[in-house]
């Protein structure tokens, strides 16, 4: 049921190294996808040189503490100077309280300028993913879908209030004390610099085989979130217990959880067992230190004060975070570039329906229809529409039937461009639908399909959600039209009745009619019913049927249906049969010609009606 979503980056150490698949899948850091990210950050370069600027400032009064304590042991302590002493003891505590307080001011701008962008990139990719076709939506997995919209742009966020903020901290900060170390004592300096990274290059090690384990995360954190879709959704959670599923469901969800669980704890401990040795031998840096300090000292007589010495080892430590952040800095970095190819991935694949660039608002509104040598397929290789052609004058109905599988849903999902053509023409209103303003289009076409979709809401807004400015009135004549007004009264809060998640507060036939009232809310030019009555009961059926006969009676209708009386209501029968028009013509007519409607007549028309008459 649920799919795999391509692999992305999540937070944590990972384990193993690279395999040959992976290597080949680690994004390729281009010109391009540099530019695309900066294009991002380009809106906020005021508040990031303010983020630049906070950070010089906060790494250089993070080190004067250290410097500081220098001259407290050899002025204030060896020199014997309780004022000077106190004095710098002052100094130290109103640098520390500057650098702390400069750094909250870094982060509440830099998380500002982050919050702001992942603004950005989530608005962009719901509008991108709202204008996709419904083919996008039916080949690509749900739960795929949402962790490119949630966890991934989250990740955005981390990767631009976190990585880029620690390669120039990091980078800042260990500028700012290699430059304190060399004036201090040039030799110290280049044993200091030499020695921190020699302790710190194994954190590489560890840090590169981060990759394999943060895609297999990823991928299985997809599928959790697809089960999750699927089965715990209204229909999917139906679907598992009428079929008794519960178990495997649960045991497919406790085999990922647990998964995840494993990998989570590798992603945690990867490492750790190294790091601490690492950190045993860190102490060596400062011990060498003071060994060559004391030397150059004591042989010597080099103009070195014990203080210098102990600024210099205080400068050592404050290198050795840095250099192990920006000696793993390449992994960081793949994770980053990570998260922003997949979502460019969906940014860059390609919007199939849109608006023509000189796209036409006629000032009249017809609901004429126009199929011409129309060829379709939802693959290239099986095409499912071939030559189907009719027209359909403004006032008049058609009715159309045909076997399952026929074609009869994809030839009315081509109208409203919910997909298009791949060979002739639909016209509406006389012009190509693909010229046609896809709002002025898609406004003016009604379509009621045999599974209603109801938003978790009131009856009065489901119904608005088709004219958000419809009065009272207008409310009151779409509902007694569509034969649900009576209903709607008896309700105890009446129009502000919660429908239930689906409306599942409500039976078929009431989603139904509440369906088709609130498409007439909406007033199209032409009125679709694609099988409305198809999975209700009888008199539920009837309901919507005494509703359906005078709109179609009254506007520019297309009806999939498969009972009799709802047929025999249109102007015209088309019978459609593997994705062609095989026959078409009034209903006697065609029954009298002993073709494929006959047997669908036979077999599929006349024996509910015959059920119904007795």
């Amino acid at each position: 049921m649920a799919g795999h979503g391509a692999g992305g980056p999540r937070g944590g150490y990972a384990r193993g190294f690279l395999t040959e698949e992976e290597k080949r899948n680690r994004p390729r850091v281009t010109k391009e996808l540099l530019g695309r990210i900066f294009d991002y950050l380009a809106p906020y370069w005021k508040q990031l040189l303010g983020v630049l600027a906070l950070i010089i400032l906060s790494s250089y009064f993070s080190l004067l503490p250290s410097i500081l304590t220098g001259r407290m042991i050899d002025e204030g302590i060896l020199g014997r100077d309780l004022s000077m002493l106190i004095w710098l003891i002052v100094m130290s505590l109103a640098v520390t309280l500057l650098s702390n307080l400069i750094g909250v001011g870094q982060s509440y701008l830099n998380s500002w300028v982050a919050q702001h962008i992942t603004f950005d990139m989530r608005n962009q990719m719901y509008r991108h993913l709202q204008a996709m076709s419904q083919r996008f939506f039916t080949n690509n997995n749900q739960g795929d879908i949402i962790t490119r919209m949630t966890s991934d742009i989250d990740g955005v966020q981390r990767v631009v209030a976190n990585t880029f903020t620690s390669i120039l901290s990091n980078g800042i900060t260990l500028i700012v004390a290699m430059i304190a170390m060399c004036r201090k004592n040039i030799l110290l300096a280049v044993l200091g610099m030499v020695i921190v990274p020699l302790f710190s290059l194994p954190t590489r090690k560890a840090g590169k085989t981060r990759w394999s384990l943060t895609r297999e995360s990823q991928e299985c954190n997809d599928q959790i979130n697809g089960i999750l879709n699927e089965t715990l959704s209204v229909s999917g959670q139906m679907l598992v217990k009428l079929f008794v599923k519960e178990d495997e469901e649960y045991s497919r969800y406790e085999k990922l959880n647990e998964k995840m669980i494993r990998l989570n704890i590798r992603e945690s401990m990867a490492g750790r067992w190294f790091f601490a040795v690492i950190g045993t031998f860190a102490s060596i840096g400062p011990l060498l230190l003071y060994l060559v300090g004391g030397i150059l000292i004591i042989r010597y007589h080099a103009d070195l004060t014990v203080g210098d010495i102990t600024v210099m080892v205080a400068l050592l430590g404050r290198m050795y975070g840095p250099v192990n952040s920006l000696l793993n800095i390449q992994v960081e970095w793949i994770r980053s570039m990570a998260l922003f190819t997949r979502i460019f991935e969906y940014f860059d694949m390609p919007v199939e329906i849109k608006n023509a660039p000189d796209a036409i608002v006629p000032k009249t509104v017809s609901g004429k229809v126009e199929f011409d040598h129309v060829c379709f397929g939802y693959e290239p290789e099986r095409q499912i529409l071939k030559g189907v052609s009719f027209s359909l004058e403004e006032g008049k109905s058609i009715a159309i039937v045909g076997p399952s599988g026929s074609g009869k849903s994809t030839i009315i999902s081509l109208i409203p461009r919910l997909y298009d053509v791949d060979d002739g023409e639909v016209r509406f209103g006389g012009i190509d639908v693909r010229r046609l303003d896809l709002g002025y289009l898609r406004r003016n076409v009604g379509l009621v399909t045999q599974e209603t979709y109801l938003f978790n809401g009131t009856i009065r807004e489901n119904l608005l959600y088709a004219n958000p400015d419809a009065t009272p009135g207008q409310m009151v004549e779409a509902c007694r039209k569509a034969n649900i007004y009576d209903f709607i009264m008896q309700q105890e809060k009446g129009f502000d009745s919660l429908v239930g998640n689906r409306g599942l507060k409500l039976s078929g036939g009431e989603k139904q009619r509440i369906s088709i009232a609130r498409v007439l809310l909406k007033d199209p030019a032409l009125l679709i019913f694609d099988e409305a009555t198809s999975a209700l009961d009888s008199i539920s059926e009837q309901a919507i049927q005494d509703a359906i006969d005078p709109l179609v009676r009254e506007r520019t209708s297309i009806l999939i249906a498969h009972r009799l009386s709802t047929i025999m209501a249109a102007d015209e029968i088309l019978v459609v049969k593997d994705g062609q028009i095989a026959e078409r013509g009034r209903h006697q007519d065609l029954v009298d010609a002993g073709g494929i409607y006959t047997e669908l007549y036979e077999t599929q028309f006349r024996l509910p009606k015959e059920e119904s008459q007795q």
